[in-house]
C-alpha cells in the first residue's frame, strides 16, 4: 500500500475556537482554513491549523448525526483521524478493506478551481479512523475547507511534521492491533520493548509505514503490576486511543523556550537527572546547562542523539498531549527516558487520581 505519510490529524472537540486558539496561542499554530454549514462540510464546524509540515484539523459537531458528537460524549477531545497522504486513495481503500478494515467512507473527489482531493475512510484501532488522501494540487480541502491566508509570522516557524504517535490499548489488545496495522496497511514492526516505571510495566511495540513516514508506538499496560497512567487513559479516555503526538523540531531548546513563554506547560525533570546524564551517554551535541532549566531529555541509539518533552496536559480529562522531539540521527523513540519521561506524567497525574479518590472530579477525570 502506497502511504506517503501523515497527511494530516483530525481532532474531534468540543469548541473548535477555543481548540484553535491555544494551539495558535501556545504552540504558533496558524488558522489556514475553515470549513461548516456554508460548504460541502454540514453539520460541523472545522478549523485547519498549521504549523510548518504539521496540519491540524480541529472539528466540532453542530448537530448529533455527526461523529464527532459521540466521539467527544465518549472520550472528551480527542484524535478521531489520523489521515495517510496517498497517491491512490480509491486503490488504497479497496486494498484496506480486502484485508479486513472496516469500511466508514467510500472514495469520494472534491474538486475546485482546477485542484481535486480524493478521500476515502476506514476504521482503525479504537473510534479512531483513518482517511487516505491524493492530493492534485496545493489545496488543502477543495469545496469544503476554504483556504485562509497565514498572517505575518513574527517569529520562525519552530516545528515541522508530526514524528510519531502514541497508541494506548487495553492489555490484550497489543499483539492484534500490531497484526492488524501489519496486515492492512503493510505496516513493518520496527522495535519492541518492556518498559518499568517503578512498579507499574508496560508492553511496547512500533509499527511504521515502509515508507517512514507514518509510525505508531502502541502501548498496552501490564495488568499484572500496579496500575499507573495507562490504566487511567484508558479509564479517562474511554478505551483506546491517541495519547501522544510528537512534533518534530530542529531547535528543541527555542522551541520550548517559546511555547513556554506563551503559555505551554512542560514535564519537570529531577535535576540528578543531568548530574548522571554524562556517565549514561557520554558527550553530547546539545550543551547540558541549556537543557537542565527547560527539563529536556537525551538518548541515544545506534545511529545517533534524539532530545524530547512532554508538554503537560490542557484536556480536562488529562488523556492527550503533545512532545516534542529534535532527533540527531536517532531513529527510536528515547528507550532509557520512557521511564523518566513517565515518571514525570506520574507526578503531573498524581494531584489528579487524588481527586478522583476524594470525590473532587468524576472517575473519567471530569469537573
Amino acid at each position: 500500500m502506497d502511504i506517503l505519510g501523515i497527511d494530516h490529524v483530525e481532532f474531534y472537540v468540543g469548541d473548535a475556537r477555543q481548540a484553535a486558539f491555544f494551539l495558535c496561542t501556545a504552540f504558533g499554530f496558524h488558522v489556514a482554513g475553515h470549513g461548516g454549514p456554508e460548504t460541502e462540510l454540514p453539520r460541523q464546524r472545522s478549523l485547519l491549523l498549521a504549523h510548518g509540515d504539521s496540519r491540524v484539523l480541529l472539528t466540532s459537531a453542530l448537530a448529533g448525526a455527526h461523529p464527532a458528537d459521540g466521539y467527544v460524549s465518549r472520550h472528551g477531545d480527542g484524535v478521531g483521524v489520523i489521515a495517510f497522504g496517498t497517491g491512490d486513495a480509491t486503490g488504497a481503500y479497496e486494498e484496506a478493506v480486502a484485508a479486513g478494515a472496516t469500511s466508514v467512507e467510500a472514495p469520494r473527489t472534491y474538486k475546485a478551481d482546477g485542484e481535486s482531493v480524493t478521500t476515502a475512510s476506514v476504521g482503525g484501532f479504537g473510534d479512531v479512523v483513518h482517511r487516505f488522501v491524493e492530493r492534485h494540487g496545493a489545496a488543502f480541502w477543495p469545496g469544503a475547507i476554504e483556504a485562509q491566508p497565514a498572517p505575518p509570522r513574527t517569529e520562525p516557524e519552530l516545528v515541522r511534521a508530526i514524528d510519531h504517535a502514541a497508541v494506548l490499548v487495553p492489555a490484550g489488545e497489543l499483539e492484534p492491533t500490531v497484526e492488524f496495522y501489519q496486515r492492512v496497511f503493510g505496516f513493518k514492526l520496527i522495535f519492541e520493548e518492556y518498559i518499568e516505571v517503578g512498579a507499574q510495566g508496560m508492553y511496547s511495540q512500533v509499527v511504521q509505514s515502509p515508507s517512514g513516514g507514518a509510525t505508531f508506538t502502541i502501548i498496552q499496560p501490564d495488568m499484572s503490576r500496579q496500575s499507573g497512567q495507562i490504566d487511567d487513559f484508558l479509564a479517562w479516555h474511554g478505551g483506546a486511543g491517541v495519547q501522544h503526538l510528537a512534533l518534530s523540531t530542529d531547535d528543541i531548546v527555542a522551541t520550548v523556550q517559546s511555547f513556554a513563554a506563551n503559555g505551554a506547560g512542560f514535564a519537570e525533570t529531577p535535576g540528578t537527572y543531568y548530574d548522571a546524564l554524562f556517565e549514561r551517554l557520554g558527550e553530547i551535541d546539545l550543551p547540558v546547562d541549556r537543557l537542565r532549566p527547560l527539563g529536556i531529555l537525551v538518548d541515544r541509539d545506534h545511529w545517533g542523539q534524539m532530545y524530547q518533552i512532554f508538554a503537560k496536559s490542557m484536556h480536562i480529562r488529562r488523556t492527550f498531549f503533545w512532545e516534542l522531539i529534535e532527533r540527531h540521527g536517532a531513529k527510536t523513540f528515547g528507550t532509557s527516558n520512557i521511564p523518566a519521561l513517565y515518571a514525570a506524567k506520574e507526578r503531573e497525574l498524581a494531584g489528579v487520581r487524588d481527586a478522583v479518590e476524594t470525590g473532587a472530579i468524576g472517575a473519567a477525570g471530569q469537573l
